[in-house]
């Protein structure tokens, strides 16, 4: 899930869509508190540990979209070039 994740959330920045990365970490967040109460025979630590992964990436997306476009465009593939003074 991961990589999907990588993607959702590549084109999250590409659009600029900050209030949906916003909105899907508050889920990842919601789902991992949900499964750290669960009292249950099951272990859910590796789901936990997918959704911290994933709230990595969406934490390092929501990080692009605080710096400039130039910076992170490139490795998006948006071509985006600097102006020379």
């Amino acid at each position: 899930m991961s990589e999907a994740m990588q993607r959702i959330v590549d084109v999250y920045v590409k659009l600029s869509r900050r209030k949906a990365l916003e909105d899907l970490k508050a889920h990842r967040y919601r789902l991992a508190t949900e499964l750290k109460s669960i009292n249950s025979p099951l272990d859910p630590s590796i789901s936990i540990k997918q959704i911290e992964k994933e709230i990595e990436i969406i934490e390092a997306g929501l990080a692009k979209l605080d710096t400039p476009a130039a910076l992170w465009a490139p490795a998006l593939g948006l071509g985006f070039q600097s102006r020379a003074s």
